[in-house]
């Protein structure tokens, strides 16, 4: 037997050195455009190396790689290795023909992987015809039809001639939800992206047939159905069906199923772990018990293991979470282990075409030499999936040449970012007109771009905002906006302003859910009075020039942003004036809780309190002065109510309110666009530095009927409101309307 096994490894032996010799010297035949040195620095291998098949396998893959290469043949005799190519010819010129929008066709071009100057291949020319189809569907050309030739040249390249029918746009010309959906199309429809076309819609994009989009619908109705207790929805595969023509209706087939709630929440640690560090989250898991189930809250839960896991240096740390279905019980297990312990070696980035790699560096937590932390990692993918930058992020490890490091690789496709958006409205207070341009990867740096335009009957107000994340990788936001403000009030109170605003500051979250933003702003103001303006008016006729300091602390403890229905924000702003021609300080305060009393039946309490009082002897400029908005107390028209100086209401140094309201789901249940609620307000404005006998301490309160109504010409809100209490002063408003639309 020993005899045996000896022949076969002399056998093995000779069999390798047969096919493993020295390199002795290298040949390259057939090149034309590539020399000679660089086609044997892309074999990688060297003279003196062995060689085999297997090598030269691999050469072959990699000379093929480079895409330089038509055909390749090798030929290895007596040492010496030949290498026999076909070279791919250039690329002289791509021509796209049937675009004549320079936009349009750029972003056509930038889709290309096959550029001028690069080596013709024919399976990437296929491929760049596909995802020019695509990319042309996604921008509303559902129809559109591509044709690709080749010409060759003389000088032996080839010109690429792509020709484009675009045809018309497909248009989303309705949209419908169907099945158990629970709420009404109303609801819906503010959940979802995609809108219907209407005429007046010239600058939207969102009423093009987009599958992507119709997937980011689907995407967000069952994170909204997961978020108010649905566990087991379904939203069915969306269909797009052909009306006629370019016009397509959509519908959306939803199956709520039964609510699901929290039962059994616990927590699994390693028996080595010190159960203290994780205390403050099995209290919370405590709380989940018998309460609806929500897929926010097992995020949450997940986010504060991340922060734990940063704070304590858990290094190796993966946490999973396990459910488990008891009928409408959730049993869930959130399981916390070590995981294997890898590093990072490096991160790959690949797709980002318009974004700099260094912002999106920036969305990552786990960085190169890192430890591979599965959680960090995790949330670094989630950071660039939520940045909206991405229509796509797809992740994947790769193993290195070192057993305990792993390559990262971040395959993204990029989307586009920016949006025109124009609207129109009319309303018991009159005409509005709003025009915005949004960028939110401004010059390929994550950083949004806010210009907006707004005008109304006696004011126009303007402004560019520029809010950069992360900046200078300090985990806060850099913000700038330059603001203009017109106000005319001539010919009702005597006086006109001019507002110019310069700020700077910064935000970020300084604990869990406790945000703070400082401000600093400059501020410029004219103030003109005419002879129907009040003493107290002309006195503050002139310049001003302010440098303040603000400040805000913003704690938000809701379940949800859209359509809370559980927990409380509260709010605190102060503004302290540094450099002023009359020093006041301002405050303000806002609070409301959210409490669901039954399905759809929410309800909510609501707080504020503002306060401005002069910090020298001067009295408090009229254009700083407070009044409640007609959101705060309804029944009144806005700016109405308390002190009055002849016939002009000029604000106060103080004002409050307090709202309880309350949603009406089965009020009139089959009228799909209509949703209604229920409110009671309570307000007062009071306080004159001037002149203390003009105040009114009386409390105003009203009650009423608030109506939302998805009109085919944008929303429409109704207030119904009936004062309980007001002043003989006070100037009512029962019915108030506001109807606008986006363009």
């Amino acid at each position: 037997m020993f005899k045996v096994l000896l022949i076969i490894l002399f056998f093995f032996s000779s069999l390798i050195n047969s096919y493993a010799e020295i390199i002795k010297s290298i040949k390259v035949k057939g090149n034309e455009r590539i020399s000679s040195e660089t086609i044997k620095i892309f074999t990688k291998v060297n003279i003196g190396q062995d060689i085999n098949e297997n090598n030269l396998d691999i050469i072959i893959k990699d000379l093929y790689s480079t895409n330089f290469f038509q055909d390749i043949s090798l030929n290895f005799n007596d040492g010496e290795l030949s290498i026999i190519v076909i070279e791919n010819p250039l690329v002289q010129n791509v021509v796209i023909n049937g675009i004549k929008n320079k936009d349009l066709k750029k972003a056509v071009t930038e889709q290309l992987t096959i550029k001028e100057k690069n080596s013709y291949v024919s399976q990437l020319v296929t491929n760049d015809l596909e995802k020019t189809s695509n990319f042309l569907k996604l921008s509303g050309y559902y129809f559109a039809k591509l044709n690709i030739s080749i010409e060759k040249n003389e000088n032996k390249t080839v010109s690429l001639i792509y020709d484009i029918d675009l045809g018309e746009k497909a248009l989303v010309s309705k949209i419908n939800f169907t099945g158990n959906k629970i709420y009404k199309n109303n609801t819906l429809s503010r959940v979802i992206v995609t809108e219907e076309s209407k005429f007046w819609k010239f600058l939207s994009k969102k009423k093009y047939l987009n599958e992507n989009r119709i997937n980011l619908d689907q995407r967000l109705l069952k994170n909204f159905y997961l978020n108010e207790g649905y566990y087991k929805v379904k939203i069915s595969q969306s269909t797009a069906s052909l009306i006629d023509k370019n016009n397509f209706m959509i519908t959306y087939n939803i199956n709520a199923g039964e609510k699901f709630y929290f039962n059994d929440v616990k927590l699994i640690l390693p028996e080595d772990y010190d159960k203290k560090n994780f205390e403050n989250i099995r209290l919370n898991l405590e709380k989940l018990k018998n309460t609806e189930y929500s897929l926010n809250k097992i995020e949450n839960l997940l986010d504060q293991i991340d922060n734990i896991a940063i704070q304590k240096q858990f290094e190796f740390i993966n946490a999973t979470f396990k459910e488990s279905i008891d009928q409408n019980k959730i049993n869930i297990q959130f399981i916390i282990d070590e995981s294997q312990k890898l590093y990072v070696n490096r991160i790959n980035i690949i797709g980002n075409d318009i974004t700099n790699e260094d912002v999106i560096r920036n969305f990552l937590i786990v960085d190169e030499g890192d430890p591979l932390n599965e959680i960090l990692n995790t949330k670094s993918i989630n950071n660039l999936k939520s940045s909206g930058l991405f229509s796509k992020v797809d992740f994947q490890l790769k193993d290195t040449d070192t057993e305990y490091k792993k390559d990262i690789i971040i395959d993204l496709v990029e989307q586009p970012t920016g949006e025109i958006s124009a609207g129109a409205g009319y309303g018991s207070t009159g005409q509005t007109f709003a025009l915005g341009i949004k960028e939110n990867n401004f010059k390929g740096n994550a950083t949004k771009l806010n210009a907006s335009l707004n005008i109304s009957a006696s004011t126009v107000k303007g402004g560019i905002n520029l809010n950069i994340p992360n900046y200078n990788y300090s985990d806060k936001d850099l913000k700038l906006n330059l603001s203009r403000t017109d106000n005319d009030y001539l010919n009702t109170s005597g006086y006109k302003n001019t507002v110019s605003n310069f700020t700077i500051g910064t935000g970020f979250e300084y604990k869990q859910n406790l945000y703070f933003n400082p401000l600093a702003i400059i501020e410029f103001e004219k103030l003109e009075t005419n002879s129907s303006a009040s003493q107290a008016l002309k006195k503050q006729d002139g310049n001003y020039n302010n440098l303040k300091l603000n400040y805000n602390f913003l704690y938000d403890k809701r379940n949800q942003s859209f359509r809370p229905t559980d927990g409380f924000y509260s709010n605190f702003t102060q503004t302290l004036p540094l450099i002023s021609n009359d020093y006041s300080l301002y405050n303000n305060y806002d609070f409301k809780t959210y409490h669901k009393f039954s399905e759809n039946v929410v309800g909510s309490l609501s707080y504020h309190f503002s306060s401005i009082n002069s910090l020298d002897d001067s009295d408090v400029r009229i254009s700083d002065r407070i009044s409640l908005s007609s959101r705060k107390l309804r029944g009144f028209k806005r700016g109405k109510i308390g002190p009055k100086d002849n016939n002009d209401f000029i604000g106060g140094n103080y004002a409050t309110s307090f709202t309880a309201a309350t949603t009406l789901p089965n009020f009139l249940p089959n009228l799909e666009s209509i949703d209604f609620g229920l409110f009671l307000d309570a307000g007062n404005v009071w306080g004159v530095d001037y002149d203390s006998s003009l105040d009114n301490s009386k409390i105003r309160s009203s009650t009423g009927f608030a109506i939302d109504w998805l009109t085919p010409v944008g929303p429409l809100s109704f207030v119904l409101s009936q004062p309980i209490t007001k002043a003989s002063t006070d100037v009512e408003e029962t019915f108030r309307f506001d109807i606008g639309t986006t363009f």
